[in-house]
């Protein structure tokens, strides 16, 4: 059940990017999660994309210099530091690739991660445990590598 949230200048990214850089992001935080690629964890993991206007985005002497901040919400464990690393940098290079801003531009990206602790998470009425998490990951990754059932000729099913 993971989430990010990327607060980006609402000039920044053409409409191609604004349509495509969340699902990406998603993506890649499933990816970085060891999470199966299924439709089941695909529905769950979100991405939300915030455009706010560049004259709200300040710093102490007046307005920022373009920048993004992606809130990466996972529950705790998720993630290694290894996977916290591989994260971070696959996600600034697509926050950076998305509006075409250089390589310069890199610490202008901040990707903070937040894990949230078991028994602090609910979805439909309950509290999720990441055991639960984890028995649904082994489900949903058995069920993927099962071997599709064989198909019976059309005579055999008349």
């Amino acid at each position: 059940m993971p989430r990010l949230e990327v607060t980006i200048p609402d000039d920044a990214l053409s409409p191609a990017a604004r349509e495509e850089l969340p699902g990406r992001l998603a993506a890649t935080l499933l990816r970085w999660e060891g999470a199966p690629d299924t439709e089941f964890f695909r529905a769950i993991s979100w991405a939300h994309l915030r455009e706010l206007p560049r004259a709200a985005m300040r710093t102490p002497d007046g307005e920022a210099d373009p920048h993004a901040v992606v809130d990466v919400t996972v529950p705790s464990g998720a993630l290694s530091d290894r996977r916290k690393a591989g994260l971070v940098e696959d996600v600034t290079d697509q926050i950076l690739g998305a509006p075409g801003w250089g390589a310069d531009a890199a610490l202008r990206v901040w990707v903070i991660i937040g894990e949230v602790p078991d028994g602090n998470w609910g979805a439909g009425k309950q509290v999720i445990r990441f055991e639960q998490l984890r028995e649904a990951a082994n489900a949903e990754r058995e069920k993927a590598e099962a071997p599709a059932p064989a198909k019976q000729p059309a005579e055999a099913r008349a």
